[in-house]
């Protein structure tokens, strides 16, 4: 890792009508426009979305460097998130997400330490953790045979 602070910079480009452009340094460019439920058209990825995404693409690299340093053995985690969007004291924000986290592991591997590492995984989101509302973890460990 790269000695902190980092920073990250990215470009949205816009005209008065139609999707935005968002762009960063040696990434390829996404599309992006208003969620179907803020009228937009429904069919590209929204500042929501990218949002709840960004929550399960953080938790999984972070429980990636959580296992490999409690040397836990998985085979795959899968990941879905569901972000609430609410109007509180009149103004809207994201008021909880809820991360359901399941993890496929080897055969002979401790089901506690499985589920400790996805619990330190959630401690440790930094996209989470720089977030005001409140993230909820539900996991199932699955031990293949």
């Amino acid at each position: 890792m790269q000695d902190l602070p980092h920073r990250y910079e990215v470009a949205g480009v816009a005209s008065a009508e139609g999707n935005i452009t968002l762009e960063s340094s040696g990434l390829r460019s996404i599309t992006s426009a208003a969620p179907l439920e803020f009228g937009g058209p429904g069919d590209l990825w929204s500042p929501e979305t990218l949002l709840v995404a960004a929550v399960a693409d953080c938790f999984i690299l972070t429980f990636r460097a959580v296992a490999r340093a409690s040397k836990l053995s998985w085979v795959s985690l899968e990941c879905h998130v569901d972000g609430t969007l609410d109007r509180v004291e009149r103004v809207m924000q994201f008021t909880a997400f809820r991360v359901r986290a399941s993890l496929r592991v080897p055969s002979g591997t401790s089901e506690e330490q499985a589920r400790r590492t996805l619990a330190k995984a959630e401690q440790t989101c930094l996209i989470t953790n720089s977030l005001k509302c409140a993230s909820h973890l539900e996991t199932d460990v699955v031990i293949e045979s």
